[in-house]
């Protein structure tokens, strides 16, 4: 009898060690990374993220900020473009000639020269106040992998101007004195003239530049220890050094994230658990447990179809390059499926291979389950979605797990009520 029991409970067992360790793998990750504004601008430290849009009408609070309308920005750009920058310049950036000069976004100037050699001159100017201000290159458009020159003046007034490489989405993976550009002997320079920050720098490439994506971005706050302040604002532009134009890069995915996220929470880690639950402990409720067993699956299987549906285009959208949270929702999507149809293929309870159909159905269960939830927090951590949504998460997993034991303590007591044999009785033998 006990080793029935025990076999009974094995699952439970193995259920309860799966949430537990999920539970302490997310407070493990949300004590790794604690960003108050990752999830808002999707975890990057500074520049532009996979939300980058342009905005010439935005404002700012300090930094770099926007002229107040297009009318007196078009006036101002025209105006700008016109300073004679070889009085406040360090050579060889005072004595260039013919310089190409675009507005790129808000108070932001590009002026750039190319030469047969592939070396370009870049001179980007801003309204300034404090902070810093940075100018990226980006391979597709997104902040990691990029190479950015930022420029700042500290408190001293000491003028500071490095190469940044964003090597991932966390501040410790904003590498300074690194990046992919190739900067020529010419050292780079940042100059301060009247509400005016100048960034100087020269750099070779491989190829003539043609059509390039840009990320401008600035912060209001100083660099601690040359770490950089997250930003303030930021857009990419897509910048044809051909032609001296810029367009739109790509457009906001940062609202389709959010839905794929939460999508992905009340499929996994919400319906689906709910229904595995009610057909565990609610079998005494025939025919109740059945209907709400089989509707409760089935809402958790149409939302996460829906959940790899969204995940799939906004991979598609960001060019993403997470494999593994790719194929590990794609594989708990295969066993869901898997799932709807023993539904459609149930054999009847007197059938030889109605065990074996039992078998198979609650452990693809259980392991659909575990890499769904699974997935979920692998997923708040590659995309750094903050605090909030571990701790949301977090706080689900801890009363899904609480329901469990609750409800299994009581089932084990129902079930030791009726194992346990009745009191025999003394009877006198009669004379």
């Amino acid at each position: 009898m006990a080793k029935l029991r025990f076999q009974e409970l094995r699952p439970v067992f193995v259920l309860l060690c799966f949430l537990f360790f999920v539970l302490r793998l997310g407070i493990f990750v949300a004590a790794d990374d604690q960003s108050s504004e990752s999830l808002k601008d999707d975890g990057y430290d500074f520049g532009v993220t996979e939300e980058d849009q342009i905005g010439d009408n935005s404002t700012a609070r300090g930094g770099a900020y926007a002229a107040p309308n297009s009318v007196a920005m078009d006036q101002e750009r025209s105006e700008l473009c016109n300073t004679d920058m070889s009085s406040f310049l360090p050579p060889p950036y005072n004595n260039i000639s013919n310089m190409v000069c675009r507005p790129v976004w808000n108070t932001f100037l590009l002026r750039y020269q190319k030469k047969e050699d592939n070396v370009v001159t870049f001179i980007l100017s801003a309204v300034y106040t404090t902070g810093w201000v940075a100018m990226g290159f980006s391979k597709d458009g997104r902040m990691v992998g990029s190479s950015a020159m930022v420029g700042w003046f500290n408190r001293k007034g000491q003028a500071r101007i490095k190469e940044y490489y964003l090597q991932g989405t966390r501040p410790s993976q904003v590498i300074e004195d690194a990046g992919e550009l190739d900067l020529t002997k010419v050292p780079p320079a940042v100059v301060i003239n009247g509400a005016m920050i100048y960034l100087a720098f020269q750099a070779k490439f491989e190829k003539p530049l043609a059509s390039q994506p840009i990320i401008l971005a600035f912060g209001t706050r100083f660099p601690n220890h040359f770490r950089l302040s997250s930003h303030d604002d930021k857009t990419t532009v897509l910048f044809d050094f051909t032609a001296g134009s810029a367009s739109r890069a790509h457009v906001n995915p940062g609202q389709m994230k959010k839905n794929h996220g939460v999508l992905g929470t009340l499929a996994w880690g919400l319906f689906l658990p709910v229904g595995a639950i009610v057909a565990r402990y609610l079998k005494h409720k025939d025919p109740l447990w059945y209907y709400l067993h089989a509707g409760v699956q089935f809402l958790g299987f149409l939302l996460g179809l829906a959940n790899v549906v969204l995940g799939q285009q906004l991979y598609n959208k960001i060019d993403a390059n997470i494999p593994s949270h790719r194929g590990i929702g794609i594989f708990a999507l295969t066993l869901s499926i898997l799932q709807i149809l023993a539904f459609f293929l149930r054999p009847k309870k007197d059938a030889k291979i109605r065990k074996y159909w039992n078998w198979y159905h609650h452990w693809f269960g259980r392991i659909a389950l575990f890499f769904g939830v699974f997935n979920i927090v692998w997923g708040i951590h590659l995309g750094a979605a903050g605090v909030s949504w571990k701790i949301g998460f977090g706080f689900l997993i801890t009363t899904i797990l609480v329901t469990v034991i609750i409800l299994e303590t009581l089932s084990w007591l129902r079930g030791s009520e009726r194992t346990t044999p009745p009191p025999e009785t003394f009877q006198m033998n009669p004379f």
